[in-house]
């Protein structure tokens, strides 16, 4: 899916006449969001060389008797756009993503593309809690805040007033202080009363094509170029199969520093892309089940095959869903998890069951 300017029932304060406006609920859900501009007519976003491409596919792995499940109601603000968010991309498997989420957004003025992955943490299901209600406000308000933020600078016409360049909206967001940000969006959130997630958040910047990441747990992302990986985020635990986590703790709860990381534990990533690059983020249903080579080949087979590249990058993701899948039920075949346990002195063949997304984005550069 080539990125265009969505609307969303997301909350945003609508500037005028340099006035902050809190838009109320009916208005947000009712008619299209627009940026305000200090001239007569909108002005159309400006063309940029760099354009991006993405494809998103999710597994709910199998319901099992102990699952928690109480989602979100469809009419309520996470709910809907939950709801909008499954229904965009031509997933090839279950239209549940689990205890895992995703995002994908424009970011002001076309000026980037912002995308994550969450993974919530199924333990607190020995706690009466639904680990998807974490995951699923961590990334609405991920989205939320990267659509009134720019990837880099925010752009002003050096011709203008200086008054009229103030007027200009929205900050540079990077993906860590959007991280932060959207975590103490869920600590806000009163139907999430408890709750843990990975997280892996990346911007593009579609004008100096600059990636940018903040990654904290177990979920990540990996950067392909010319059939070859470049970079691979790599993941940070507490010791195996215990991630760092962001944690919101009940009121009834100690809390415990042991188990609750802040966004500023979160790795930080930035690089510069090139034409044909292609980002691969996942949740560790993805990591723990099949190993890099494998997720190289299978969109170096999806590249040969023809097709645009909305087309390729939808195609990626599903046949690596797909895959994983296979992978995580397989009894006898070594995998990532399997050969961590085995480096931990555990015995543990084939995969491991769990959900597993992965949203996939492939990058062209105009010449």
């Amino acid at each position: 899916m080539t990125l265009g300017l969505w609307s969303s029932p997301v909350p945003r304060l609508l500037t005028h006449k340099g006035i902050c406006l809190s838009a109320s609920v009916s208005q947000r859900a009712n008619r299209p969001i627009t940026r305000t501009y200090s001239s007569a007519s909108p002005a159309s976003p400006p063309s940029r060389p760099y354009q991006f491409h993405f494809g998103a596919s999710w597994a709910a792995k199998p319901p099992e008797k102990s699952r928690i499940h109480v989602p979100f109601p469809p009419d309520s603000t996470v709910g809907r756009w939950r709801d909008k968010m499954l229904g965009k991309w031509k997933n090839a498997t279950s239209g549940d993503a689990g205890e895992d989420f995703f995002f994908v957004t424009e970011m002001q003025n076309s000026s980037g593309v912002s995308f994550g992955v969450a993974d919530g943490v199924g333990g607190w299901v020995d706690s009466g809690v639904d680990p998807s209600l974490f995951a699923q406000t961590l990334m609405y308000h991920a989205h939320r805040y990267s659509r009134h933020g720019w990837a880099g600078e925010p752009e002003t016409d050096p011709t203008q007033e200086y008054e009229e360049r103030e007027r200009v909206e929205g900050w540079e967001l990077t993906p860590y202080k959007c991280l932060e940000c959207a975590y103490h969006g869920v600590l806000r959130e009163r139907l999430v009363n408890a709750g843990s997630s990975t997280a892996c958040l990346i911007s593009l910047n579609a004008s100096s094509g600059v990636l940018r990441a903040a990654n904290l747990g177990d979920s990540g992302f990996l950067i392909i170029r010319s059939s070859s990986v470049i970079y691979r985020q790599p993941p940070q635990t507490h010791f195996f199969n215990c991630p760092y986590q962001l944690t919101k703790f009940p009121p009834n709860m100690v809390p415990s520093s042991h188990f609750a990381d802040q966004p500023n534990r979160a790795a930080q990533y930035e690089t510069k892309l090139r034409d044909g690059d292609i980002i691969i983020t996942f949740t560790d249903g993805l990591s723990d089940n099949v190993f890099t080579p494998d997720i190289v080949a299978i969109c170096s087979l999806v590249a040969r095959s023809g097709g645009s590249e909305d087309v390729q990058a939808q195609m990626m993701a599903n046949r690596i869903i797909e895959y994983a899948q296979v992978c995580m039920r397989e009894r006898k075949k070594m995998t990532p998890f399997s050969r961590e346990a085995l480096r931990e002195g555990l015995y543990y063949r084939g995969g491991k069951i769990d959900d597993v997304t992965v949203v996939t984005a492939i990058v062209r550069e105009a010449v």
